[in-house]
């Protein structure tokens, strides 16, 4: 910076002292870096050098959001200009911003530090991505900051203050003379691509929208939102399989320049952020999953990446919290356990972890490519069960386990961090009529899901239905989604009544499913079930029902799914199959121990469990 305008700065700074701008609580904090906030300089304003583009592109932001999308802050003794653009994420559901651990209510905010004169010109800003009431746990900053400070640079290379007057120059040149950027936004947004994102399901056919009143809402605030990417199959169907990596890659696509690059850093945040949960974390590439993307963001199976985050701590803190209290944990280690200990578990027992040798961190002491059932077995025989880990201190815990096995608290790291689903273990407001204490929310489906899920309820209804399955299932289930397995090598029961998935609105049917183990492929009757249930249930328990974690290794699940009630759903009697996986979403699980089974004469269209059901989940979704 040359004298005279260091001189000119000075003597503004002068002024404003001595012309009383700033009151004593003005004083403190921020006014000790000597900060000047854009609009209270006064007569200072005149003096400060700030470039052209850089007004023109605050306005831009201001024209085409609102006035409060973006406040400026600028420093009076050096070159430099804090931007602050304030990111809505209202639009992200209730249930992705609780697994996601942001405040939906608040705006996500970008920091961009510019040279206050020249702007484009001068060197590539700094990016903090930060939410002001959200002080801890907020991962998805550190994804996003990667991602955005990723896309900043590649800008950077060919950006300039002419280049982007250039552009500008080319929009108004299609302007009337009276007109403005809104107004010319309106005139255009019939012709605007509308982004398919996960949290806004697209409906392009005519009749489905006079159906809508909700969802056709939910796409006028997406356009509104002025997110600008190009769709690859505009023809996507709304109901049906996830799309394909191609399809869904249109997030990565770079918005145009024509309102300025704060503008274009602001649509590829709101591009970005709804997808996160699709890209690793370290990597930023697609998730591969049989059945999509799950809930929440983590790392991917390619070796590099598991190198990074187990090694160097690579973006550790975007994906560290994937699993909810230590009876979650002890959940996860059971079903990991059941999964091994099958006599199918070449099949279902996928993934296979990948982690590092804690001697030697060149080398996977576990590979997928490479599967050693045994030695996997051993080490997890040696992971301690979580009621003793909650007993002492987690460097205590871990001398212990790595004593008996180095290989067993890297194991249960993997265990926890490569679930993908939100699961909560649910406190007393639970369903009471299904007898176990261990009572879990489990949403498992991803934001796209969801979303696609929300829109065919509106159309069709949904309603209540249990999917039993061994538990030795639910290892791969959790990471990988409930997928119609019918005529492939995950089947186990056969497919009496077609491809799909196979649920069923009476417990005891379910509960058949549920309790098959081990090379037994006979389905109890409901008979046999109802008297089971009122012989172990009518004798007095050795321990406390409401036993915080699982005191046996003979587990029976049983889960409460909910069901899109469209002409797609088949009924056969009791046995219900629904061929479309994006129709059916995981609500509940229940696990039951040696031998005991809940009620076997549930049925979920019984008002009054329908209205149960419906209490625990407002209660349950909404605040954990």
């Amino acid at each position: 910076m040359d004298m005279t305008r260091f001189r000119k700065r000075f003597r503004c700074f002068q002024r404003d002292i001595k012309g009383q701008f700033w009151n004593d609580d003005d004083s403190e904090g921020d006014n000790e870096s000597e900060e000047f906030l854009y609009g209270v300089q006064g007569s200072c304003a005149a003096d400060l050098y700030r470039h052209p583009q850089l007004d023109a592109d605050i306005e831009a932001v201001k024209e085409i959001y609102s006035e409060n999308s973006v406040s400026i802050r600028e420093y009076g003794t050096i070159d430099d200009v804090d931007i602050d653009l304030n990111i809505n994420i209202s639009f992200l559901d209730e249930e992705v911003s609780t697994a996601w651990k942001v405040l939906r209510t608040e705006p996500i905010v970008l920091r961009l530090r510019f040279s206050l004169s020249q702007y484009l010109d001068g060197p590539e800003p700094s990016i903090e991505v930060f939410q002001p009431s959200n002080k801890e746990g907020f991962g998805l900053g550190l994804q996003l900051k990667k991602i955005l400070g990723m896309f900043t640079s590649q800008q950077w290379k060919h950006l300039s203050n002419d280049f982007l007057k250039s552009q500008q120059e080319k929009r108004h040149s299609w302007f009337k003379a009276t007109g403005t950027i809104k107004k010319f936004r309106a005139g255009l947004s019939i012709f605007s691509p509308i982004p398919k994102s996960p949290s806004f399901p697209i409906i392009q056919d005519s009749m489905l929208k006079g159906k809508l009143a909700v969802p056709e809402l939910r796409v006028g605030r997406l356009m509104n939102r002025s997110i600008s990417c190009t769709m690859k199959n505009p023809k996507v169907e709304v109901f049906g399989y996830p799309p394909s990596p191609q399809v869904s890659g249109h997030c990565k696509n770079i918005p145009t320049l024509e309102y300025g690059f704060l503008v274009q850093i602001m649509k590829y945040a709101e591009q970005r952020i709804p997808t996160l949960n699709e890209y690793c974390v370290v990597c930023d590439e697609q998730h591969v999953f049989q059945n999509g993307s799950m809930l929440k963001p983590a790392v991917c199976t390619r070796e590099l990446c598991v190198f990074s985050f187990y090694t160097l701590g690579v973006m550790s803190g975007a994906a560290e919290e994937v699993a909810t209290g230590a009876e979650v944990v002890d959940l996860l280690v059971a079903m990991c356990r059941a999964a091994l200990e099958s006599p199918r578990k070449s099949i279902i027992f996928e993934p296979y972890p990948s982690v590092v040798d804690p001697t030697d961190p060149k080398t996977l002491a576990f590979n997928p490519k490479k599967k050693n059932y045994e030695r996997l077995q051993k080490a997890l025989d040696s992971v301690m069960s979580i009621r003793e880990m909650t007993q002492g201190s987690y460097l205590e815990i871990k001398k212990q386990m790595d004593k008996l096995d180095p290989l067993a608290h890297p194991l249960l790291q993997w265990i926890i961090s490569s679930n993908r689903s939100h699961i909560v273990k649910l406190p007393l407001s639970r369903l009471k009529f299904m007898h176990t204490s261990h009572q879990f929310l489990l949403l498992s489906s991803p934001p796209a899901k969801e979303a696609r899920f929300r829109t065919a309820k509106k159309l069709y209804g949904s309603t209540f239905a249990f999917h039993g399955s061994h538990i030795e299932n639910w290892h791969s289930i959790l990471r990988n989604g409930l997928v119609n397995a019918s005529y492939t090598k995950l089947q186990l029961h056969g497919a009496a009544y077609g491809k799909g998935i196979y649920l069923s609105p009476i417990s005891s049917i379910s509960f058949g499913y549920s309790g098959m183990g081990k090379g037994q492929h006979r389905m109890p009757s409901k008979d046999e079930l109802v008297q089971r249930y009122n012989r172990m249930n009518t004798i007095p328990q050795t321990r406390s029902i409401q036993s915080r974690f699982l005191q046996s290794r003979n587990l029976n699940c049983i889960a409460l799914c909910e069901v899109i009630t469209s002409k797609d759903l088949q009924k056969h009697g009791n046995i219900w199959v629904c061929p479309v996986s994006d129709h059916v979403c995981t609500r509940f699980f229940f696990v039951y121990e040696d031998g005991q089974v809940g009620d076997a004469n549930i049925n979920t269209q019984d008002p009054k469990i329908q209205k149960e059901i419906m209490r625990v989940i407002g209660t349950q979704v909404y605040t954990n």
